[in-house]
């Protein structure tokens, strides 16, 4: 599990592309290798990799077919930025929301406005994952827990707000309209959206078949 705050951005070193897989070599600074063993979940750009070699400051991460064609990893070359975060220990603070780093695609940018104190990104949200989407929820975006606002539910488009100390510590200093990000829906809003969803097709099939039973 992740909070969804960053803690570094690093480049990826070496990027090897194979038939339907690929290999990242991403460089750690001494505090993001302390304790860091293979078989230990990382999330880059939000997607939840698995370490599979340390040599150095260099760790290795494969990624396969289905990493590489729901997420931005596909669309990586060598020398990208990209967001880390380790994965949540017991106990500790989360300040953001539970992250599976299951991501779910890639949206859009639309628009980059950039103001004194803020960084202002519309994107659009795909019609499926829609009915997952509020005002004031969360969503994952390249691994930052952010709050959507001013949501347009009819053409999937909102807004998030960037305060200096994310583009800081995040790539989205760098982002652009066109860009593509990583996105995961908040899970337990989900579950819930989904449980009442299917509530309530069941009621309304219940009800439609003791209509028909009442036909004369």
């Amino acid at each position: 599990m992740y909070t969804g705050i960053v803690s570094a951005v690093f480049p990826i070193q070496v990027l090897e592309n194979r038939e339907n897989a690929a290999t990242f070599k991403i460089a750690f600074d001494e505090a993001h290798l302390e304790d860091l063993n293979i078989g230990a979940s990382v999330s880059i750009n939000g997607a939840c990799m698995t370490v599979v070699a340390v040599e150095g400051s260099l760790v290795t991460f494969d990624a396969s077919s289905e990493t590489l064609s729901r997420t931005t990893l596909g669309r990586a070359t060598q020398g990208d930025l990209v967001n880390v975060e380790r994965s949540a220990k017991n106990g500790v603070e989360i300040g953001g929301h539970p992250m599976s780093g299951h991501v779910d695609g890639m949206l859009s940018v639309i628009e980059v406005e950039q103001t004194n104190n803020s960084c202002i990104i519309t994107l659009e949200i795909p019609e499926a994952y829609r009915r997952y989407t509020f005002d004031k929820g969360f969503i994952g975006l390249n691994g930052c827990s952010l709050t959507i606002t001013e949501l347009n539910r009819q053409n999937g488009r909102f807004k998030v707000y960037l305060i200096p100390e994310t583009l800081r510590q995040t790539t989205y200093k760098d982002t652009k309209p066109g860009d593509l990000i990583n996105f995961e829906i908040d899970r337990q809003t989900q579950v819930m959206v989904d449980t009442i969803y299917d509530a309530v097709k069941v009621t309304l099939q219940d009800i439609n078949v003791s209509a028909d039973e009442l036909q004369p």
